[in-house]
């Protein structure tokens, strides 16, 4: 079995709340076998030398819709993409997420059939370097909602109903969704999620909308934890967010207009947030050239709710909720830049340590692969990125890596400044 060594500048492992000096990771096949000073190692053991770097475990994003080359063509897709293009889409995202010092990423689901599970294996195999994928095959969600995609050809009623009935995770009633999760469990889900509310970015609902029952939303949490799934949902308002913790939801996306009451419910009951930071920016910052990107009915929700999204934010900042890291690029950004994410935490005033920690080791708990990565530690896989800015004060840290190893192995690493659109 070969050895690598590699000699760290600067350490952040996942587990203690520093940027540890002179440290080094022994390396045995694809996992790290010591972490330490001045580490004794075996004869031809490949020294690494990163002492110019600031080094941390593979980073994870916890929220990624992977499924398209650009983010413009995300409304596109309903109609002009085949699975096929999609899959290519996939792989594309988890290649260069992986290059970008990602070397795992969570994709969050979608519309069409499970094409993401086919990208996953053939990375796991071995056949594409790649992040590795923890997958929802598909959004679970009711007619009409956020998760309804053929609102795009709302106009037609024809063939929105037709292609309707072709979404395997769209549907109503109890019965459905038992019978959805069941179907996931046996596609080889990693996890369930579920669109319980309205969005930002679709025409005809909204963000305080609730689009599934009390009986569906237990139809889907029940059945999945008798099935050993973890449940997360889309979800903004806090009248949803209560009623998915009464529930026992394992935890949920963006949040973003979080209150002071249902802030202390995540906190007494563990309930995780990935709060998805940076599609929001624009609104909290008041950048309007960037909310002209997005589509009409994006821009005019993000200004109604401007003072509810900074509000939320800055209760969800001064929480002791469990936070995760995750980009939701469907807008402005690429899928694969999750680098983005630190930006707009950094500029929101976060702790970097929390930001870090949470796209390390909170996030591998999120993702349940927490056994193997997350953090730098004895026995876990030798995923380890490193990092030439300044991660404590630069918020652009992120989108430059410059050293990757997934499992022991090492890749291009690729920054992320340049991205053109």
């Amino acid at each position: 079995m070969a050895f690598t060594k590699i000699v760290c500048g600067k350490l952040y492992d996942g587990c203690k709340q520093a940027l540890q000096e002179n440290m080094e990771i022994l390396i045995e096949g694809r996992y790290i076998k010591e972490v330490g000073h001045n580490l004794a190692c075996p004869e031809n053991t490949e020294i690494i030398d990163l002492s110019h770097l600031t080094v941390t475990p593979g980073l994870i994003d916890a929220h990624v819709h992977p499924q398209y080359f650009n983010w413009k063509d995300v409304y596109r897709d309903t109609i002009y993409n085949s699975d096929g293009y999609r899959a290519l889409a996939t792989y594309h995202t988890a290649e260069l997420a992986l290059y970008g010092g990602f070397t795992t990423i969570r994709s969050i689901g979608w519309f069409r059939e499970s094409y993401e599970l086919d990208v996953k294996r053939a990375i796991n195999e071995g056949h594409l370097p790649g992040a590795r994928l923890v997958v929802a095959p598909h959004l679970l969600g009711s007619s009409g909602s956020h998760g309804d995609m053929t609102q795009v050809v709302r106009n037609n009623p024809i063939v929105c109903d037709f292609l309707e009935n072709i979404y395997s995770g769209t549907g109503n009633g109890p019965d459905f969704f038992v019978a959805a999760v069941r179907r996931e469990k046996k596609l080889g889900a990693d996890f369930i999620k579920i669109m319980a509310t309205g969005g930002f970015a679709t025409p005809n609902d909204d963000p305080d909308d609730i689009q599934m029952n009390d009986e569906e939303l237990k139809a889907v949490i029940d059945t999945a934890r008798e099935l050993k799934l973890s449940v997360t949902a889309h979800v903004y308002g806090p009248r949803l967010m209560q009623k998915l913790i009464g529930f026992g939801i394992a935890g949920m996306e963006h949040g973003s207009m979080m209150d002071e009451e249902t802030a202390r419910m995540f906190e007494e009951t563990g309930t995780y947030l990935v709060p998805t930071f940076c599609p929001y920016q624009d609104a909290i910052e008041g950048d309007e050239e960037s909310m002209a990107k997005k589509t009409p009915e994006f821009n005019r929700k993000l200004h109604f709710y401007q003072e509810r999204l900074r509000k939320g934010r800055e209760i969800i900042l001064n929480s002791k909720i469990k936070l995760g890291y995750g980009t939701d690029f469907v807008t402005v950004h690429n899928n694969y830049e999750s680098g983005w994410e630190y930006n707009a935490w950094l500029r929101s005033g976060a702790d970097p340590f929390r930001a870090l920690q949470a796209a390390t080791k909170n996030n591998a708990e999120i993702c349940e692969v927490d056994k193997f990565t997350g953090t730098i530690e004895p026995g876990k896989y030798a995923d380890i990125s490193g990092w030439g800015r300044d991660l404590l004060k630069d918020p652009d840290a992120l989108r430059d890596c410059a050293f990757v190893m997934k499992e022991g192995i090492v890749y291009p690493a690729m920054s992320m400044m340049n991205v053109q659109y």
